[in-house]
């Protein structure tokens, strides 16, 4: 077990985010995603290690526009599908965020690796 030095970010989407995701590609009732679908898709942003709310709300609102572009993204790649304002408001609205501060590698096995994330690699990932 290995302490890493950061903290975490947990971004989970909300309902709004769900009803955007299904206004996409329009379906029947049964075949819309429901929350609990999309909550599985769940993002982890390792963060630097933030030990007050008040550097947590900085650093957030600070990359915030960042986060929102990459959960848009990871369902929709064409940005003329998504929504115009892409502002602070639309960030709360479609997203929760849940800070952990220590983050713990459990893999006693496997060692970290750093590789830069692009956009071919979030579309890789999706079309597995």
């Amino acid at each position: 077990m290995k302490l890493l030095n950061r903290s975490a970010l947990s971004v989970r989407p909300t309902r709004h985010f769900v009803d955007w995701i299904n206004a996409l590609e329009p379906t029947m009732g049964e075949d819309d995603l429901t929350l609990e679908d999309v909550e599985r898709e769940s993002t982890v942003y390792l963060i630097p290690e933030m030990d007050t709310p008040e550097a947590l709300e900085a650093f957030v609102r600070e990359r915030y526009l960042e986060i929102l572009e990459t959960e848009l993204r990871a369902w929709e790649e064409d940005e003329r599908q998504w929504p115009e304002a892409l502002d602070w408001a639309l960030f709360q609205r479609f997203l929760q965020v849940e800070h952990s501060y220590l983050a713990i590698d459990l893999d006693d096995e496997t060692a970290l690796e750093i590789s830069e994330v692009d956009d071919s690699l979030l579309l890789e990932t999706d079309q597995d």
